[in-house]
């Protein structure tokens, strides 16, 4: 076998809130798939990092009353701490508010700029009045220019997944203050992805065999027929006040968190190279020879696969040898909510008491190496955990390692000739692990272990340890069934590498970790069982959604609290009638300063007209259509502009300029009653 030089990165989290369930479907992925690799004894480095930059950070760091640093920092503790908890294994990692970062995109921007590469030209550019501030794509929303879908961020659609200009955006809106924006003009600095030699390159490039087939088709889309030139130069600076990398040479422009976000991975690599001693060249020079491999998540496919190589190959730097995507993830058939308990952060997970290996088996079962989605069903969980890991798994070991360890001293009878059966599992799993396919890898492993507990039920050993003149067959089925558990172990040391590490250790007596060659030999003597795993009791799941449901905003969530407000009763709270609500239609109200004229449909309620103080704030153009939640039952109000018939409800706070109506999550429809 031919051992490979691999660096593998996934997608950085942003620094700006805690890693949840959805996030943690492609850190598993890629762990699994980097324990594989090492397992087979290659050369396999992983490294990630928070990403730090952008107005978000900003922002939230402001209505803390912290400097962004202070955030960040203490947001890392907390992203540590979570992928800790679920055995992710990183060789590094890192954050993009580094210097290493920073040097890297300083030189790759030279680079691109003594290419020819980059201009500069004023544009016109949304600006928040209220908030006093150049808005960012992603603080702008509107209706898709594309495929006319509402509520879709200024740089793509996620409905259709058109990339376009914030200007393009339909209706828009600032979502830091709800504001109109304004167009007003300002020099920025653009990557000409125009620029034929871009358009080649990345024709030749997202066809050769980088990306899924899938991926590469939605490329195709995106970049068009020869001469088609759809891709448009990007806009990789911002103005000030923005956290990041300011612009060599630039006063008052930084580099867009895109640019220096990707360079985070190269950051990170230096980062690990100075204190290991790894030779940072042989991995990304353009002739090099080594692997890097990335995996995100296809909401930021367009990135890694135009803007990103394209960065890479124009600075000198090699590009992508692959760049797996992966779907989102649902919880019981839904998007994640909230409302519904089903927003799980990893922190809460863990708190419950739930074994993080449960769900790294879990998703394991259900990831294919597609773009799919994938669904977190809850019973199913508990079902498949149980079943598969205890009622076929740990059965194994537990049925039968008692009458080897009572009756010959943990002695296994001599079962050399399984090893070659054993050796031939590993050859038709292994390129499961490696294309990704761990859902078909886990049912062949699974296929494996209920034909050992078939063979077990068949010779029953706990008859034949009954029965004095058995023993030599009672030795034998025990021994072929711990030879099996053995092999067992070693398939799925990738996907459960803390339970397969005991395993090897305590029942085994190995010095270390299983290695995918131990394949080819065999244990001799077992250790005393000991209790390895236990199953899933549903009261868990119960207490984790609800305390999903419960859990309030943390500081490393949501703005400090900085009000008290007076206690009141279920009693209290339950009689006020909160409904959803869609604004059917929105208008200025003559002689009024602050006030829009809203007429809701409330479902079984009817339509209520009522008056909201939320001028300042929006349109009222872009209000029509939108769901809402209403007080329904507050007494009718006669207003000199005519009766009001109850309140829309709208977030606000004295360090944050603006109001925010309240949206229900998606499926809610007007007239459901808010509890």
């Amino acid at each position: 076998m031919n051992l490979r030089k691999i660096l593998v990165t996934s997608a950085l989290p942003y620094a700006n809130g805690a890693i949840h369930l959805g996030h943690l479907v492609e850190y598993i992925q890629t762990d699994l798939w980097v324990r594989f690799q090492k397992m087979q004894g290659h050369e396999c480095w992983y490294v990630c990092a928070d990403d730090t930059h952008g107005t978000p950070i900003m922002l939230r760091a402001q209505a803390e009353g912290i400097t962004p640093e202070a955030l960040i920092e203490r947001v890392s503790v907390e992203h540590r701490r979570d992928f800790a908890g679920f055995h992710i294994a990183f060789d590094n990692y890192y954050s993009t508010h580094s210097e290493e970062t920073r040097t890297q995109a300083e030189e790759i921007y030279a680079r691109l700029k003594q290419a020819g590469l980059i201009e500069i030209r004023a544009i016109e550019q949304y600006y928040d009045p209220v908030k006093a501030m150049f808005l960012p794509d992603r603080f702008i929303k509107g209706e898709c220019p594309k495929c006319g879908a509402a509520d879709q961020y200024g740089d793509n659609c996620e409905a259709c997944g058109a990339a376009y200009a914030p200007t393009d955006l339909k209706n828009p809106v600032s979502a830091v203050s709800g504001a109109k924006p304004e167009l007003r003009q300002s020099e920025h600095y653009f990557f000409k992805l125009s620029d034929p030699h871009c358009q080649t390159f990345l024709r030749e490039w997202t066809q050769g065999g980088p990306l899924q087939t899938e991926a590469a088709n939605k490329m195709q889309e995106w970049l068009g027929e020869l001469g088609d030139n759809r891709l448009t130069d990007w806009d990789i600076s911002r103005d000030a006040p923005y956290f990041g990398f300011e612009i060599p040479d630039a006063p008052g422009k930084y580099f867009y968190v895109w640019l220096d976000a990707p360079v985070g991975y190269m950051g990170s690599f230096r980062n690990l190279c100075t204190r290991t001693g790894l030779d940072f060249d042989s991995f990304w020079n353009k002739d090099s020879q080594a692997e890097l491999i990335h995996f995100i998540g296809k909401d930021i496919l367009y990135f890694h696969a135009l803007f990103w190589p394209a960065m890479l190959s124009h600075a000198g730097y090699r590009t992508p040898t692959q760049i797996f995507a992966h779907g989102f993830l649902t919880v019981d058939g839904a998007k994640m909510s909230k409302s519904r308990g089903t927003f799980i952060t990893a922190e809460s997970y863990l708190a419950q008491g739930l074994n993080p290996e449960w769900l790294r088996y879990y998703f394991a079962a259900k990831l294919n190496g597609s773009m799919e989605d994938i669904d977190l069903n809850m019973n199913d969980f508990t079902a498949r955990v149980n079943s598969d890991l205890i009622g076929k798994y740990i059965n194994i070991a537990s049925r039968c390692t008692g009458f080897l360890t009572k009756y010959f001293e943990g002695r296994l009878a001599d079962v050399q000739n399984e090893i070659p059966r054993a050796i031939e599992h590993g050859a038709r799993i292994a390129p499961l692990f490696e294309s990704r396919d761990t859902a078909r890898a886990l049912r062949e492993i699974m296929a494996l272990a209920d034909q050992l507990n078939g063979d077990i039920a068949t010779a029953a050993p706990w008859v034949l340890a009954k029965d004095d003149t058995q023993r030599e067959a009672l030795q034998a089925i025990c021994s072929r069934a711990l030879h099996g558990f053995w092999v067992l172990s070693i398939l799925l040391s990738p996907v459960m590498p803390v339970l397969t590490s005991r395993i090897a250790r305590t029942l085994f007596g190995l010095p270390r970790d299983f290695l995918w060659n131990d394949l080819a030999t065999a244990p001799d003597t077992v250790l005393p069982y000991q209790h390895l795993m236990a199953r899933i009791d549903p009261e868990q799941i119960t207490a984790l959604l609800t305390a999903n449901r419960q859990n309030l905003p943390t500081p490393s969530q949501e703005p400090a609290m900085t009000e008290t407000t007076s206690a009141i009763s279920i009693d209290d709270f339950s009689k006020i009638d909160l409904r959803i609500a869609r604004i059917a239609e929105a208008a200025h109200v003559e002689g009024a300063d602050k006030l829009l004229k809203l007429t809701l449909d409330v479902g079984e309620l009817g339509t209520k007209q009522v008056f909201a103080g939320i001028k300042s704030a929006y349109d009222p153009a872009t209000l029509v259509g939108r769901l809402t939640v209403m007080v329904a039952n507050l007494a009718p109000r006669k207003m000199k502009f005519g009766m009001s018939e109850g309140m829309v409800l709208a977030a606000s706070a004295s360090e944050v300029p603006g109001l925010f109506l309240l949206s229900p999550d998606t499926g809610a429809t007007p007239g459901m009653k808010v509890k």
